[in-house]
């Protein structure tokens, strides 16, 4: 049985204006996506910005009601319960943010950050709680002496370091790393993922991993899902992902990766166009028609839905992209 499974995740938005600000159109960030996530394993999700990568990650966690569809963690149904029946679901899933400037509490003290998961949790005693947040840091690579300081004391790495340590603190199955690198320099980043990599190692944790470039993900995960427009358009194991890409969006993100040798030269697909926006998404594949492609129209009124086309691997069966 698959720690996590994804059925038909659908986050629509009201966009709402006018006089009496009611209800002018809808968003649809998330369109019908779906994956499974087995215990111990990585599961990539890249794509542009705006694809809808950051809204499957706070629907999964339920820090997003789903419009609709089922997120299924170890056999219980936790899309649609109330958020007072979801506190014990927090312990065994947590999310490590984008922008650790942006989620730590400037506010509090980096031990007060760690302790608040115990308090809420009515776990252990005040002392209990202190040893355990010492210890936390000293697992993420700080010194013991950091829970006396303030987040705005630290730089980018060492408070994403932070926000690691408050994730792991409750012994989760589940990390949902939404960007967890993104806004670091390169030089942290891969100190970072390697601290990613040896919490997982140790404690058998799964990640649900988002990331906007391919070479990021490929370090890290065992499959790789590419999303378009707030739906998966392929997704298949890392390995094979690389090796033999069938959807041309995949193709044409994985051309966008820079290559280390300046002499070597290499031909690209360039995308042309804009991508269309979630409120009014065009008919058929999204992006055949974004490409102006000439066989779009054969996809519309197409059942998109991703088909298995080798074991594991799993592409849009779109005229236009495959």
């Amino acid at each position: 049985m698959s720690l996590l499974s994804v059925q038909n995740l659908k986050m629509h938005f009201p966009v709402r204006g006018g006089v009496f600000y009611t209800t002018q159109a809808v968003c649809k960030a998330v369109d019908g996506v779906s994956f499974e996530l087995k215990a111990g394993e990585t599961l990539g999700l890249v794509g542009e910005s705006g694809c809808g990568k950051s809204t499957v990650a706070r629907s999964v966690v339920r820090l997003l009601k789903p419009t609709s569809g089922n997120v299924i963690f170890e056999g219980n149904d936790i899309s649609t319960q109330p958020q007072s029946a979801l506190r014990t679901m927090r312990r065994e899933m947590q999310m490590i943010f984008q922008d650790p400037a942006e989620s730590l509490n400037p506010r509090h003290t980096i031990g007060q950050i760690l302790e608040e998961p115990f308090i809420i949790q009515k776990m252990g005693t005040r002392a209990e709680r202190a040893e355990w947040s010492v210890e936390l840091l000293k697992r993420v690579g700080l010194p013991a002496d950091a829970m006396f300081r303030y987040s705005f004391e630290f730089s980018g790495g060492q408070r994403q370091r932070i926000g690691i340590a408050r994730a792991i603190a409750l012994n989760p199955k589940l990390i949902v790393c939404d960007e967890p690198v993104s806004a670091l320099d390169v030089s942290v980043q891969s100190q970072v993922l390697n601290l990613l990599l040896e919490l997982q190692r140790d404690m058998g944790l799964s990640y649900l991993f988002i990331a906007h470039g391919l070479n990021v993900v490929k370090h890290m995960s065992d499959r790789v899902a590419v999303m378009y427009l707030g739906k998966i358009v392929e997704l298949a194991p890392a390995s094979e992902l690389y090796q033999n890409p069938r959807h041309a969006y995949t193709k044409a993100l994985l051309d966008a990766i820079p290559i280390a040798d300046p002499t070597q030269r290499r031909e690209r697909q360039l995308l042309r166009g804009d991508v269309p926006s979630p409120i009014n998404p065009p008919a058929g594949c999204a992006f055949g028609h974004r490409m102006k492609h000439p066989k779009w129209e054969q996809s519309v009124g197409m059942d998109l839905t991703l088909k298995e086309i080798t074991p594991g691997h799993f592409v849009q069966p779109c005229p236009c992209c495959t």
